[in-house]
C-alpha cells in the first residue's frame, strides 16, 4: 500500500504539471490560429477567444493522453534513474505489478478521455462551426467597415465607404460594384442613407453615377443620377446537403453505420483505446540506463505519441477511401500496439533475452 500510495502521488504531481504546460503551449498555438481567421475574414473578431476555448475544448481529449504518457515515463524513468525502483523490484515486487497502481490512477482520465472523445468533441466543433457560419452569413450593411472592401453575402457585390458618419444609417462616398444576370455594374455617389420600403431594406444613393458593362459588348453605359435605390438583400442561406461527421453525436454516428460516420467512430475510440495503450507502453518503455542522459525515453514518449496519432488518423483516411474496415482498424491498429506493448512488458518482467532463450536449445542439442 506503501508503493501504491507514493507512485500515486508522484504521477498525480507529474500529470498536473505536465496537463498546465501542454495546455498552455496548445491554448497559445490556438490563438495564433485563430487570430489568422479573424484576419481573414472567417472568425468575427469578437468572438476570437470564445472560438480558441472551444477549440481547445476540442482537443483537450488528445492533451490528456499525451500528459498522461509522459508523466508516467517520466515518473517512472526518475525512479529508475534515482535506484528507487531497484529497491522496489528487490523487496519482491516484479515490473507486472506496476499495472496495478498505474491503472487505479488513471482510469478517471481515461474516463474523462472517453466523454470528451464520445461527447464533447462533436458538441465543441458543433459551436465554433455555428459560430462562422453566424459571421458569414451576416447582412451587407453589417459587411460594411469605412476604409475597407467588403464581400457581400452572396459574393456578388464589393462594397466600400470613405469614412463613417455620427448618423450609423449615412455614409459619404459610396462604391458599390456588382456582377448580375452577366452584366458587370460600378455604381459610385457622393453619400448615401438606408431606408426600409415594404419590408425591405434599400441603401438610397445620392449625386453619384452609374455605369455598365457586359463581357460581350465593347461598349459602355453610363448614367447619372441625383437619387437611386439599391436593393440591399440579407445574408444567403448556406444550405449544407450533409452535415459533417465531425458534427454528429456519437449516437448518430452509430445508428447511420456508413463509411465517413464509421471513420469518425473509429477516430473517438481509438482516442479512448489510445489512452490505454498508452498505459501499457509507458510502463514497458520506463526504463533508463543511468549513464546515459535524462530525457531519451521522454524524447522516445514523444516520437510514439506523434507515430500513434499519426496512423490513427491515416486510419480514418484509409477508412474513407474504403481501404480498411472498422473492425480491421481497430483490431490491428489497437490490438497490436496492445499486444506488442504487453508482450514488451513480459520481456522484461521476465527478464528474457536471446541468450537465455537460445540457452535450453543448446543444451537439449548437447
Amino acid at each position: 500500500m506503501l508503493f501504491h500510495s507514493s507512485i500515486r502521488k508522484e504521477l498525480g504531481r507529474s500529470f498536473g504539471a505536465t496537463l498546465v504546460v501542454l495546455a498552455t503551449v496548445v491554448m497559445t498555438i490556438m490563438l495564433i490560429r485563430v487570430l489568422g481567421q479573424a484576419a481573414r475574414g472567417s472568425v468575427n473578431p469578437s468572438e476570437v477567444l470564445l472560438v480558441m476555448g472551444y477549440t481547445v475544448l476540442s482537443q483537450l481529449s488528445t492533451i490528456l493522453a499525451l500528459s498522461l504518457f509522459v508523466s508516467i515515463v517520466g515518473t517512472l524513468s526518475r525512479m529508475y534513474r534515482d535506484s528507487e525502483m531497484v529497491i522496489w523490484l528487490s523487496a519482491g515486487r516484479g515490473l507486472a505489478s506496476l499495472l496495478r497502481p498505474l491503472l487505479r490512477f488513471s482510469w478517471p482520465v481515461l474516463a474523462l478521455i472517453a466523454v470528451l472523445a464520445l461527447g464533447v468533441w462533436p458538441w465543441a466543433n458543433t459551436q465554433i462551426q455555428d459560430m462562422k457560419d453566424r459571421y458569414e452569413q451576416r447582412g451587407d450593411i453589417d459587411r460594411v467597415a469605412p476604409g475597407q472592401f467588403q464581400e457581400s453575402a452572396g459574393g456578388n457585390r464589393v462594397f466600400f465607404i470613405d469614412k463613417a458618419s455620427p448618423d450609423s444609417q449615412t455614409a459619404s462616398n459610396v462604391f458599390i460594384t456588382s456582377s448580375e444576370h452577366g452584366q458587370d455594374m460600378v455604381t459610385s455617389a457622393r453619400s448615401g442613407r438606408l431606408e426600409t420600403i415594404k419590408g425591405q431594406r434599400f441603401v438610397v444613393l445620392t449625386d453619384g453615377q452609374r455605369m455598365e458593362s457586359r463581357p460581350d459588348d465593347p461598349g459602355l453605359k453610363i448614367s447619372e443620377f441625383r437619387e437611386y435605390g439599391n436593393l440591399i438583400g440579407g445574408a444567403a442561406a448556406s444550405v449544407q446537403d450533409e452535415v459533417p461527421a465531425k458534427l454528429r453525436s456519437t449516437l448518430e454516428l452509430l445508428r447511420s453505420p456508413t463509411r465517413e460516420y464509421q471513420a469518425e467512430l473509429a477516430w473517438r475510440l481509438g482516442m479512448v483505446f489510445a489512452g490505454i495503450n498508452f498505459v501499457v507502453l509507458a510502463l514497458a518503455i520506463s526504463s533508463v540506463n543511468p549513464r546515459a542522459g535524462r530525457s531519451g525515453n521522454l524524447v522516445f514518449a514523444l516520437f510514439a505519441f506523434v507515430l500513434y496519432y499519426n496512423l490513427l488518423n491515416l486510419g480514418q483516411s484509409w477508412m474513407l477511401g474504403g481501404r480498411v474496415a472498422f473492425a480491421e482498424l481497430l483490431v490491428f491498429l489497437h490490438g497490436g500496439v496492445m499486444a506488442g506493448s504487453l508482450l514488451l512488458l513480459a520481456k522484461r518482467h521476465m527478464q528474457w533475452s536471446w541468450r537465455s532463450l537460445l540457452r535450453p536449445r543448446a543444451r537439449t542439442s548437447a
